[in-house]
């Protein structure tokens, strides 16, 4: 099969074509023929050697995809040989066949492309594991989403707003910003220009956000602490700006605010496969129903992940980067 591999792994890492065996399910597991595979920012940081992969994960990049099962086991699934699927893998995405656990697949939605389909895996799982799960976001509570424009932005804003929750977010460029509102954000603060901590106190009458899910880290975390809620949660799953910062300890015990933090690909299949069951529950019938929509902003051939990789990295994207396979 073709397969995109790693060469010099660092700060001159590149990306290059090669031939490499097809993959052998095992049980439990089912091989897919990839029609297309999502880009993530771990993809870019395992380029450049700033990524551990988790120990007997493929080094071939790529954390998810879509396309058809065509082998592996099936059985005490809801999936059967020939059916389209999403999923969730741990690595070797970026191929033309894929392994993944039977019970992180999930159902392409109603009316999706394999490109569109591909684009939900990382980001379903990694917003309903860290804002519903963790965060506990419920009722008619407010999540502030940080990077709004990222590809875990848009979907946290997405998934929150169909959920019923009242959605703010930040981003670097007032383009961004209104993308942002286009898609659910009650409003989306320009951090380079304005105190999003600030906005967020008026808009809340004093009152603050109940949960925020952060990828920035230590340059914003003063601010967070200042625009929670009392008894908020700060979900932290990237520190892009820094992971040495100062918080004022005072206000989280006299407040009772929670300061967590996750990643998602190091955890067990068992883990997933309960986020995979929720997904489908819960998010996959607003995604039926038009509430939630794949924001694509472009997609490459297979052969051209190097440049996809480089245009994530300058960052003026806005919602997901998609592999095409076949």
């Amino acid at each position: 099969m073709k397969a995109i591999e790693i060469i010099n792994k660092g700060s001159a890492g590149y990306l290059q074509m090669t031939d490499r065996e097809i993959p052998v399910p095992q049980k439990g597991e089912v091989l897919v023929k990839v029609h297309a595979a999502g880009i993530n920012r771990p993809d870019v940081l395992q380029r450049i050697g700033r990524y551990v992969v988790p120990k007997g994960a493929p080094d071939i990049p790529g954390l998810e995809i879509a396309g058809e099962i065509i082998g592996g086991d099936v059985s005490g699934s809801q999936f059967r040989i020939g059916d389209m699927v999403c999923a969730l893998v741990q690595g070797g995405g970026y191929a033309e066949y894929c392994i993944a656990p039977v019970d992180l697949c999930l159902p392409i939605p109603k009316g999706l492309t394999a490109v569109e389909a591909a684009s939900l895996p990382e980001t379903t799982f990694t917003v309903w594991s860290n804002v519903f799960d963790m965060g506990k976001l419920k009722g008619d509570e407010t999540l502030l989403v940080q990077a709004g424009a990222s590809g875990i932005g848009v979907t946290a804003i997405q998934m929150a707003k169909a959920m019923g929750h009242r959605v703010f977010a930040t981003a670097r460029t007032e383009d961004k910003c209104r993308a942002c509102e286009k898609i659910g954000a009650e409003r989306c603060i320009n951090s380079t220009t304005e105190n999003f901590a600030e906005y967020i106190r008026a808009a809340t009458n004093g009152n603050g956000v109940d949960v925020i899910l952060d990828i920035i880290g230590a340059a914003v975390l003063d601010k967070e602490i200042d625009c929670l809620a009392d008894e908020g949660r700060l979900v932290l799953i990237a520190y892009l700006g820094g992971r040495l910062g100062t918080v004022d300890l005072a206000q989280i015990v006299h407040r009772q605010l929670m300061v967590t933090g996750s990643t998602l690909r190091p955890r067990s299949n068992e883990f997933k496969a309960e986020i995979a069951r929720n997904l489908q529950k819960h998010i996959w019938p607003l995604i039926d129903e038009g509430k939630i929509k794949p924001v694509i902003y472009k997609v490459f051939p297979l052969a051209d992940a190097m440049l996809a990789q480089k245009l994530m990295q300058s960052n003026t994207h806005f919602g997901k980067i998609v592999l095409q396979v076949i």
